[in-house]
Formats: C-alpha cells, structure tokens, sequence
C-alpha cells in the first residue's frame, strides 16, 4: 500500500505523434497538503489538473487516489474553474444545495439548508444567500464556487486558476480567505496559478513545469523540472508575505525559473 492520498505516476500527454506536450510525469500529495503548479502557458498545466478530476485521460501513466486509480469525474474530487460556473436561474443556496443534494441524496431538506448555510458563511455570503449569480460581482461569484466545492467535502479540491479574473484587491481577500478555509477544513488542494506570490502564499510544495521544445538532439517534451518545497511559516497572509524571511530568495527562485528555464531558448 501507497502512503499519501494522490500518485502520479509518468503521466504524459499527447496530441501531435512524437511531440507530447509533457511526458513522464509523477508526484504525489499528502492528505492536507497544498500543492500549486505553475508555469507558461502550454506547458500541459490545465491538462494535468483534468486528468486529475477524471475530465480527461493521459496518453501514458497512471493516476492514484486512496489506492485506486482515477477513471471519471467523482464527487471525491471537487472543481473550482476561473469561470465560476453557477447555474444563473438559481440562488446561492440553490447552486450548492444542487451539489451537496447530489452528494448526499437521503438527506432531509432541513440538512441540506443547515449544510450549506454553514459553507455560505464560511466564505462570508451569507447576506447574499439567496440572491442569483446576476446580482453578485465576480468576487462573490468566485466565493460561491469556492463555497460549493467545499460544501460536497471532497477528499481532494482541484482549483484551476480560480482567481485569473478578479481585481487585485479582491484576489487577495479571497486567497486569505481559503487559505482560512483550508487550514480549518485540512483540505488537500492542487492548484493551477500564473501568480509567484499566489503559490508562495498558498501552497506548501510548488511544481515548477517547463514547455516542450525543439533541442539539438531533438524534441524535449515539457515536464515537471523542479519541487520546490515552501520554507516560509505556513501561519502566514498576503499583507505579511514580503517581510516573512526567505520571501524574496524563494520569489526569485520562481522567478528565474520562469524567465530562464522554463520556455525553450
């Protein structure tokens, strides 16, 4: 038996024969440990995290959760995309009761209603419970996603880019907020992000994916080339961030990685 909750295992992708956008591929997550991807756009990120949710299959390799490997989308596995995709005809409180009903099916009504109040507080909407997707900004919209995602209590949140969208500001209310969610509700998250600060904030371990390229011996699929492990205090928040010590040497890690290593030269 595997320890850990999820295992990749030489995962990789392709859609032009000979040239896989990332191949041999393998990590694991520990159970309540905050894992962020980051790195240039088609480098295979958002692929990656579908084939985790079950919502797209690898070319090669294996995925893992509690010792069995991931076949479909399942409720084990909860989604949160930049799009906030709520169903506009429903209020908040019909939107995540619509998942936890589906979740938890023999549930009375009165469950249900106290289930998802507690969610919809827990992202602070609960003066806009019964409001529709129209009257909310995007941050609220964002929040309610988040709240619905963790309302079905799954073993494992997947977040691609959830905050791309969103104004300074907000985003960062927003992160401070479900890095309060998660430290409370020991969630294992994996997370899509173009932001430095955003992975160095959230996460506890940062992939740091490179491109596929033409080299001089030939095509060089895009893979996982370096895990950083995040050394700053996990008791930390946005405002704070830079006067942590070690912020900077680990930001401009990330960042050189990114300008230098991570797109072909």
């Amino acid at each position: 038996m595997k320890e850990g909750l999820l295992h990749i295992e030489n995962l990789g992708k392709t859609y032009v024969p000979g040239k896989p956008v990332f191949a041999d591929v393998s990590f694991s997550l520990e159970r309540g440990e905050f894992v962020c991807i980051i790195g240039h756009s088609g480098c295979g990120k958002t692929t990656i995290l579908n084939i985790l949710a079950g919502l797209d299959t690898a070319s090669t390799g294996y995925v893992f959760m509690d010792n069995r490997e991931v076949s479909g989308p399942s409720l084990e596995r909860g989604v949160v995309f930049q799009s906030h995709a709520l169903m506009p005809w429903l209020t908040v409180r019909q939107n995540i009761a619509f998942a936890v009903v589906s979740c938890w099916p023999e549930w009375s009504r009165a469950t249900v209603s106290v289930h998802v109040e507690k969610f919809v507080a827990m992202v602070g909407l609960s003066a806009a419970i019964d409001k529709k997707p129209s009257q909310l900004s995007g941050g609220m919209k964002q929040r309610v996603g988040i709240a619905r995602a963790f309302a079905i209590q799954p073993k494992m949140l997947l977040l691609d880019e959830p905050f791309g969208a969103l104004d300074a500001l907000t985003r960062g209310t927003i992160q401070d907020e479900l890095m309060g969610i998660v430290r409370q509700t020991q969630q294992t998250v994996f997370m899509i992000t173009h932001d430095v600060d955003e992975a160095i904030l959230l996460a506890d371990r940062i992939l740091l994916m490179s491109n596929g390229r033409e080299t001089d011996t030939g095509y060089k699929p895009g893979g996982i080339s370096e895990v950083v492990v995040n050394p700053l205090p996990r008791q930390r928040n946005r405002a704070g961030l830079h006067h942590l010590d070690g912020y900077y040497e680990l930001r401009n890690h990330v960042m050189d990685f990114l300008v230098t290593r991570a797109l072909a030269h």
